[in-house]
């Protein structure tokens, strides 16, 4: 009996202690996984509706100046909100010419739907951008919260047409996404009733504006976050991002995680002036806060 006990023991030993092995071996895999992930690069753009007062000028003829200078310190990338008389192709040089890409456009819902919906595909094309961003719905498309349903399928159907195209369709929240609605938010209503393709653009002050919390948002839809707007909530003087209320090294550390980020997108929505000044300095800061969350 006691051989037996022993040899059963034994066995038992040799079986944890191989056990343990692969147990260190891919715990040692997870974090260096977690590490990775945490250390993932995610470029940075900029909205250029931030800076709308100086691509506005002598008719929209000074975007060209505008690009050049976001280039120059630092941006990875733009995304437009407004094109200014140029076409795709013009703008695509623009961007080359400077080094940049493009990551993102705020377009209207009308260019995505019916016969406009091709054009707009050829258009991003050539400019060489994937995300279809809606900035702003309102009247049926949002009256209750069945409105809001209809939508959300509306948005399906138009993501499953730019999906052979690799582009994705998507939704930018302002403060009224937050505020109650039969029981729950639109914003629940929308992403919870739309597929993983369709990009849930959480733009952080608007969603504390309307008493919302952006890291509950990216944890509770992981995966749908392509692009974030960086912006700041209470902020004093010139309302720089990393100066006020936003918990960024959450936000940061989901985007690198499970968010599925692929850019971070700064939008300064206050000032008109010295706004070119606001945006370098919202860069600054936004970069230092990149090097020093874990």
């Amino acid at each position: 009996m006691h051989k037996r006990t022993n040899l059963k023991t034994r066995r038992e030993l040799l079986m944890m202690g191989a056990a343990g092995a692969a147990g260190i071996m891919l715990g040692g895999l997870t974090l260096r996984a977690a590490k990775t992930n945490a250390t993932k690069k995610i470029p940075v753009g900029l909205q250029l509706y931030s800076v709308r007062g100086e691509c506005g000028k002598n008719g929209g003829k000074n975007l060209d100046k505008v690009v050049e200078a976001v280039a120059k310190m630092g941006y990875d990338g733009v995304e437009f909100a407004g094109y200014y008389g140029r076409d795709a192709k013009t703008l695509k040089k623009l961007l080359d010419d400077n080094g940049i890409k493009c990551c993102g456009t705020h377009t209207g819902m009308n260019t995505l739907l019916g016969e406009q919906l091709n054009k707009t595909v050829e258009f991003h094309k050539t400019l060489g951008n994937k995300y279809l961003i809606v900035p702003h719905i309102g009247g049926k498309y949002t009256k209750d919260a069945a409105a809001w349903k209809a939508t959300a399928e509306m948005f399906n159907e138009i993501a499953a047409k730019l999906k052979p195209h690799g582009m994705y369709c998507g939704y930018h929240n302002h403060s009224a996404e937050f505020k109650p609605m039969a029981g729950t938010t639109p914003w629940d209503i929308f992403y919870g009733n739309t597929i993983k393709d369709v990009v849930m653009q959480i733009d952080t002050g608007n969603c504390m504006a309307g008493k919302g919390d952006p890291a509950a948002m990216l944890r509770k839809y992981p995966g749908r976050a392509l692009t974030i707007h960086c912006k700041e909530i209470g902020a004093p003087g010139l309302g720089l991002v990393g100066e006020g209320k936003v918990d960024w090294a959450h936000v940061i550390q989901l985007a690198r995680t499970t968010a599925n980020t692929e850019w971070f997108i700064i939008e300064h929505g206050g000032r008109r002036d010295r706004s070119l000044e606001i945006v370098e300095k919202c860069l600054v800061n936004f970069r230092k806060m990149l090097a020093e969350t874990p």
